[in-house]
């Protein structure tokens, strides 16, 4: 056969091909077609923006992180909005957003107590579901437990954050005096050391007219074996006679001179200064001060202990600490979801710590060998936040805090008695919860 007889014969069978099987070559084209727009859609797909609203400081802080996620994550752009450095400032711009609607903010960076507060509005998508029980025993309780409102989860951990007692080491070693246990202890040991003319001043502690008050406050009420607001059953414990108690340590605590009569004017700084300085055996304050002291004139003279407590009751440590929760309006929840993942983990934890000196909500860095080569008090510092405690997790928060501060604040100035304080302060916070 000649070869265009062969060639013609080819055709014809091709044709005949063609005409009996013309369905699957048009499915074939369409599937070329659809697999080339595919792939010109993704070379020119923008990657999904994700957005937060964090203070300035902190956001420069994080900002390796970020860059670091966008790397990896092509297909996600995350920003961070920078905020004031007032966290009620930065609270209250999360507010107006979305009360003002369509947020730009998808995740959302929170104090803990802003949790029960933008979870009863509405503003939080419920993340328990994306966080199996495994992952969330790697965590500090209370700091779980802190993101939680009404049995559902709402804010992944980021950093952490407790109360603790600040002791001179030294001054107790001289005298003979083992760390104080309870209020009675703290109170005798300070009039000794001051008469002694070993300290200024015994005890100092936050007793302006702020949050950090009631921040305190919690640790002397847990102490006393007191409650502010069970947050289960909205019952107010201020008026009962322990928690009348923990009111009138504090004011005995300045009567008898222990601590200056201008505490009722000061905060976390005004206390670090004082005890950094020399003048003061305890305080009463955040982990931060730890660091600084460290490289102050009482460098090497001092430790941190469990807060003091009423025999037969248990230290508390008020629980503090930011972490992430998914706005309800963000249109990319799962990508935003990508983001707190990446800022949570373990690895983002420990270089962020490094680098800023935060107290980490992952269990295992307060042992991580370069964390602990770095900040070699983090072992001790972890059986110190284990014993945390919350301020009220109910929706109503900030105006409670500010009855509860108010009444506080007149009752260790001397303006009303603790008795008379407190009930005043427990009626006005029950109408405002039944209101």
């Amino acid at each position: 056969m000649s070869i265009s007889r062969l060639l013609s014969r080819l055709n014809q069978s091709f044709s005949q091909f063609i005409r009996a099987n013309s369905w699957l070559i048009t499915l074939l084209v369409v599937l070329g077609l659809i697999f080339q727009f595919a792939i010109l859609a993704g070379k020119t797909q923008q990657p999904v923006t994700i957005r937060t609203l964090i203070s300035a400081n902190e956001a420069q802080t994080l900002q390796p992180l970020v860059n670091k996620f966008n790397q990896q994550h092509p297909d996600i752009k995350f920003e961070i909005v920078e905020a004031p450095s007032d966290s009620n400032q930065v609270e209250d711009l999360y507010t107006s957003s979305f009360l003002l609607g369509n947020s730009p903010f998808d995740v959302v960076y929170m104090d803990i107590v802003w949790t029960p507060k933008f979870a009863a509005a509405g503003w939080l998508r419920d993340i328990s579901a994306r966080l199996s029980k495994t992952e969330a025993e790697t965590y500090l309780k209370g700091d779980i437990a802190g993101g939680m409102y009404q049995d559902k989860l709402y804010r992944l951990p980021f950093r952490s954050d407790a109360g603790m007692l600040y002791y001179r080491r030294d001054l107790l070693e001289k005298t003979g005096y083992a760390p104080p246990e309870t209020f009675t202890e703290l109170l005798e040991i300070s009039q000794d050391l001051q008469q002694q003319g070993l300290a200024e001043w015994g005890y100092v502690w936050q007793g302006k007219q702020y949050e950090g008050l009631a921040a305190m406050f919690v640790e002397i009420l847990q102490g006393n074996g007191a409650f502010w607001v069970n947050p289960d059953t909205l019952e107010v414990g201020l008026d009962q006679p322990r928690a009348i108690a923990a009111v009138e340590f504090l004011r005995s605590a300045i009567i008898s001179n222990v601590s200056p009569s201008g505490v009722t004017n000061y905060g976390e700084e005004e206390t670090r200064l004082l005890f950094q300085n020399g003048k003061a055996a305890f305080l009463r304050n955040w982990p931060y001060v730890y660091s600084l002291a460290a490289e102050s004139a009482i460098a090497g003279k001092f430790n941190i202990k469990p807060m003091v407590h009423a025999i037969g009751q248990t230290s508390g440590a008020t629980q503090g600490g930011w972490g992430f929760g998914i706005a309800t309006s963000s249109k990319h929840p799962d990508a935003a979801w990508q983001v707190m993942e990446f800022l949570s983990s373990e690895a983002s934890q420990r270089e962020f710590i490094l680098d800023s000196g935060f107290v980490p909500s992952r269990i295992a860095l307060f042992s991580d060998p370069e964390i602990v080569a770095k900040y070699d008090y983090y072992p001790q510092l972890l059986e110190v936040i284990e014993s945390s405690a919350l301020r009220p997790p109910i929706p109503q928060y900030a105006p409670v805090s500010d009855i509860l501060q108010r009444y506080l604040s007149a009752a260790i100035s001397g303006k009303m008695t603790p008795e008379k304080a407190m009930k005043k302060a427990a009626k006005e916070t029950r109408n405002l919860l039944k209101g």
